[in-house]
């Protein structure tokens, strides 16, 4: 999975951060944003939507069952639906072993 955790801890997002997280077109989030109601960003005075943790998080999510494990949109939603609690700790334990490999490849760098 290509997703580039953000080095700084940011409140909001910009399409094109989160673009570039996954490695995908802003169009694509955009669409996604449509498909999934999960995903809901704020929008500024200007309509620039800015993204949350938890809309990234949802993307992650989202990138996982569609890129990842090859389900279609439909697919998709619907297994968010049915087991929304699995695919939060499915993203929990992600998220863990992704700071454990980045804090080892420090460590490995340091020596």
């Amino acid at each position: 999975m290509p997703y580039k955790e953000p080095k700084l801890e940011k409140i909001y997002f910009s399409i094109g951060e989160v673009a570039e997280m996954f490695a995908v077109n802003t169009s694509l989030i955009r669409f996604w944003e449509k498909e999934f109601d999960i995903i809901k960003p704020h929008k500024n005075k200007k309509g620039n939507r800015m993204f949350t943790q938890k809309d990234v998080d949802n993307f992650r999510i989202i990138y996982r069952l569609v890129k990842d494990e090859g389900l279609t949109l439909d697919g998709a939603r619907k297994r968010l639906k049915s087991s929304r609690t699995d695919e939060e700790i499915n993203l929990e334990i992600t998220k863990s072993l992704v700071n454990i490999k980045n804090m080892l490849l420090e460590v490995k760098a340091a020596l």
